[in-house]
């Protein structure tokens, strides 16, 4: 059963790093619970200390990854409706173009809400420009955090592979 845990949360932190630019998978989140398969196995002593301080942050990053284009739209000048043009945007388009829409929405939102309040195409396109690097930065934090939890996998397993084998 442990050797069953230990490929499947090797999977699950491999996934959580494709899910780091795939939308439709929660990074961070699934590379956590690959740490937590580790950990669930007989071998492996349970650190709750870890585990808490590790889902903490796979919650904290996916809370920013919606929030962060939003800063990034209000950064390069956007206002409350390029903001709220942003979220509208992600969900819209998320619903509507799967994966590809947590690309295309926001700016696509920022832009068209920028432009509610009167502002020239040219005008809205900073905003809407900072909500897609808003994507892109909040993309590269996940795959960062999932990569460590895969490293963290790593090198707790190899603390115990004997024991394992």
């Amino acid at each position: 059963m442990d050797l069953i845990l230990l490929v499947l949360g090797l999977i699950l932190c491999l996934i959580g790093i494709l899910g780091s630019f795939l939308p439709i998978i929660p990074g961070p989140v699934s590379s956590w619970l690959g740490i937590l398969l580790l950990y669930s196995t007989s071998t492996v002593e349970f650190n709750l200390n870890f585990i808490l301080i590790t889902f903490t942050v796979a919650i904290s990053v996916g809370f920013l990854d919606y929030i962060i284009p939003i800063l990034g739209v209000k950064k390069l000048g956007g206002t409350r409706s390029g903001q709220i043009g942003t979220i509208i945007g992600l969900i819209l388009c998320l619903i509507l173009l799967g994966p590809i829409g947590i690309i295309i929405g926001p700016f696509l939102g920022a832009l068209l809400g920028e432009m509610s309040t009167n502002k020239s195409f040219q005008d809205s396109l900073k905003p809407a420009f900072g909500s897609f690097i808003g994507v892109i930065a909040g993309s590269i934090i996940k795959f960062l955090i999932s990569l460590s939890f895969l490293f963290f996998y790593i090198d707790i397993f190899w603390g115990y592979r004997e024991s394992f084998f």
